[in-house]
C-alpha cells in the first residue's frame, strides 16, 4: 500500500476529514483490545521494538542490531514476527526452505543473526522459541499487540516524517495516538535527522522522563563498496523509497533512473525483467535494499545488486549501557 499524500500534510484536508468517523472506531477498538487482553508473561526477557505510524520507520535494521549485540554476549536471541505477506501458518523461518512469500521480508534478514519465528499468534510464537531454548525474545514490530507482555519498548520514529498529520488510521499514518504510545515506552529512537520536532514531541507527550537516542542507517562496508559511485538503476518497495535513493545519491552514485512500488511490493518475474532491460539501456548496475532482494525470485536476483545498511548509534556506549541495565533488570524480575 503507498501512503496518502494526506497523511502527511500538516493542514487537514476532505479525506483526513472524511475518514475521521472510521479513525475513531479504529482507535476504540484499538483501546478495548488493549483493555480485555492480559498479557502472557514469557519466562524470559521480551524486547519489542515498533513503532507509532505505518510503514518503514527502520524498526527491522534495530532489531537486527540489538539481536546481534546480545547473541556476541552469548545470550540466545529468538526473533520474534508476525511476517507480513507471508502465507505461512505460525512456523520457525528455514531460509534453504522459505521464501518472503512464505514468511515475509523482514524474517529473511532477521533469521541471518538469529532464529526467527513467525506468525499471527505472537504468544504462540514465543511459546515455541522458549521451548526451542530462547533466553531473550525480541519482537520485530508487535507494539501495539497486548498478547505478550514487553519488558523494553523501543518506539522508533523516522526524523523525516514524525507523526504525519498526527491523525489515527485511516485519516493518518498513526497507529495510535502519540501520548498513549509513548506512556508504554521505554526509549524512543530518532532514525536519521530530526526534521520534524520529533524528539522534542516525544520528551513533552512523555509524563516521565524518557531516554532519546538518535541512530542513522549506514551502508554495510560489504556492498557499499561494490555500489558506491557507480551508475545506477535503482528500485525499491520500502515505506519510504526516496530515503534509499537519497542514500545511494550520498554515495555518490549516479542514478541513471528509479523507480518505486508500494512496501512489500511482491515482484513478478516480468517486472524485475523490465527494471534489468531499462539498466541494461542505460549501462547502469539494477540496484535494491536487501529487504525488496528477498522479494525477488533466485533466477533473477543474481542480477540485482542489493545494499545492506547497519543501524548506527550516535551514543552507542550510552545505549549499550542503558540497554545493559533494562536486561538486567527484566533478568531479576523473573
Amino acid at each position: 500500500m503507498r501512503p496518502p499524500r494526506f497523511w502527511h500534510t500538516p493542514k487537514a484536508g476532505i479525506w483526513a476529514n472524511l475518514t475521521r468517523p472510521a479513525a475513531w472506531l479504529y482507535e476504540a477498538a484499538a483501546r478495548l483490545q488493549r483493555a480485555t487482553t492480559k498479557p502472557w508473561q514469557a519466562g524470559v526477557p521480551v524486547i519489542c521494538v515498533g513503532n507509532l505510524t505505518v510503514g518503514g520507520t527502520g524498526k527491522t535494521p534495530i532489531a537486527i542490531a540489538l539481536g546481534q549485540y546480545f547473541s556476541e554476549r552469548g545470550i540466545a536471541v529468538h526473533f520474534i514476527t508476525r511476517g507480513y505477506g507471508g502465507k505461512a501458518a505460525m512456523t520457525r523461518v528455514d531460509p534453504a526452505r522459505h521464501s518472503a512469500t512464505d514468511v515475509g521480508d523482514e524474517a529473511l534478514l532477521l533469521v541471518r543473526t538469529a532464529p526467527t519465528w513467525t506468525g499471527a499468534d505472537r504468544r504462540k510464537s514465543a511459546s515455541k522459541a522458549i521451548e526451542a531454548g530462547a533466553e531473550l525474545l525480541i519482537f520485530d514490530d508487535g507494539f501495539q499487540n497486548p498478547s505478550v507482555a514487553k519488558d523494553i519498548s523501543v518506539v522508533v520514529i523516522d526524523g523525516e516524517v514524525g507523526f504525519g498529520n498526527g491523525r489515527v488510521i485511516p485519516s493518518g499514518p498513526l497507529r495510535e495516538r502519540p501520548g498513549a504510545g509513548l506512556a508504554r515506552a521505554d526509549t524512543v529512537i530518532i532514525m536519521g535527522d530530526d526534521n520534524t520536532g520529533a524528539e522534542e514531541a516525544a520528551q513533552r507527550l512523555k509524563i516521565d522522563a524518557m531516554p532519546v537516542f538518535r541512530v542513522r542507517l549506514m551502508p554495510a562496508e560489504a556492498g557499499a563498496g561494490q555500489i558506491g559511485g557507480q551508475r545506477v538503476f535503482a528500485f525499491a518497495g520500502i515505506g519510504r523509497p526516496q530515503k534509499f535513493f537519497a542514500t545511494l545519491k550520498q554515495m555518490g552514485c549516479d542514478i541513471a533512473g528509479s523507480l518505486e512500488f508500494a512496501d512489500h511490493h511482491p515482484y513478478k518475474g516480468a517486472e524485475i525483467d523490465d527494471i534489468i532491460r531499462r539498466a541494461n539501456d542505460l549501462n547502469a548496475i539494477p540496484v535494491t535494499t536487501e529487504k525488496d532482494k528477498m522479494r525477488i525470485s533466485s533466477a533473477n536476483a543474481a542480477s540485482i545488486q542489493a545494499l545492506a545498511v547497519d543501524a548506527v548509534f550516535e551514543n552507542d556506549a550510552v545505549f549499550k549501557s542503558w540497554l545493559d541495565e533494562k536486561f538486567q533488570e527484566a533478568r531479576r524480575g523473573r
